[in-house]
């Protein structure tokens, strides 16, 4: 009989800490900034590597962003990075935004050439007085100061590139315009975050490269999502939801334990730093970041 689980049991005990880095994304209204806000004081704990703040499609949530890092940096005193694209904007209004967050004591940015203004699917322009392409954007960020700058990178190969060669030139450039790390499109297949790792290898690409987790809480949307930015979802997975519409409870408890069996499996394979896709939500996060022995430390410090 054939197992429906192919991620392995992890086998080795876990010798030392696990890191773990959290994205947020800005609010749009007051409840969604408490919200986020909770979500933030419930992962603080965890004492994360770092938080990044995204930054919407078109620069669209520039203001919002800036005062979500600002916030996150002074009142929770997390390490913040702040996400910065090419998008509409011409390099002297991106240099000051740069010079801006070096000054708040940002010291932290993820550079990427960021979506069209009109969503994913549209034709890229580069801005004509900006920066063309996120390559770009990390040599001007690393010329203003000593930003730790971290990219994007794509274990299915970026929506819009055409093949492997593509994908990795694209790569190629932004780390030898001097990036510090690069953090992954979310995956579900580990086997597909082995492989892209042999590709860096082989191209010469020897910084981190941390795999990107997404707790799925919303099996429908993550459907639609995965779709416009080309991850896959693997058979199984979806056959876990199944039946589950009408039961949220067992949908976070499957959401969960999909999340912590990559996790726990990506350790088998050597990994120990990773970054969770929170969508601005602590309990699947917390959880499955617990299982795995983080912030246990902390907590056990405060009881003592």
């Amino acid at each position: 009989m054939t197992s429906t689980l192919p991620i392995r049991r992890s086998r080795q005990q876990l010798q030392g800490p696990l890191n773990a880095s959290f994205e947020f994304f800005p609010p749009k209204n007051e409840k969604m900034a408490e919200s986020l806000w909770n979500t933030v004081e419930r992962l603080a704990p965890l004492n994360p590597e770092f938080v990044s703040v995204t930054y919407g499609a078109g620069g669209s949530t520039r203001e919002r962003t800036h005062k979500t890092v600002e916030r996150i940096l002074k009142e929770a005193r997390l390490d913040t990075a702040a996400h910065l694209t090419c998008v509409a904007a011409s390099r002297e209004e991106i240099d000051a935004i740069v010079k801006d967050y070096w000054q708040l004591g940002v010291r932290r940015i993820v550079a990427l050439r960021g979506d069209p203004v009109e969503g994913i699917g549209a034709t890229y322009k580069p801005h004509p007085e900006g920066y063309a392409y996120a390559s770009d954007l990390v040599e001007g960020i690393k010329k203003i100061a000593d930003f730790d700058v971290s990219v994007s990178g794509y274990p299915e190969r970026h929506p819009e590139s055409s093949g492997w060669d593509m994908e990795i030139e694209n790569l190629k450039r932004k780390v030898d315009a001097g990036a510090d790390r690069i953090v992954t499109q979310y995956f579900f297949d580990n086997d597909l975050f082995d492989a892209y790792r042999e590709r860096l290898a082989i191209a010469g690409i020897t910084i981190p490269v941390i795999p990107g987790i997404l707790p799925i809480h919303n099996f429908e949307q993550t459907m639609v999502f995965s779709a416009k930015c080309g991850a896959s979802i693997p058979d199984w997975v979806a056959r876990r939801f199944t039946g589950l519409q009408n039961d949220p409870e067992t949908r976070k408890l499957v959401g969960a334990g999909i999340a912590c069996e990559q996790v726990m499996d990506l350790v088998d394979r050597g990994v120990e730093d990773f970054h969770f896709y929170t969508m601005n939500r602590a309990d699947l996060t917390y959880a499955i970041c617990r299982m795995l022995g983080m912030g246990i430390e902390s907590e056990n410090k405060v009881a003592a």
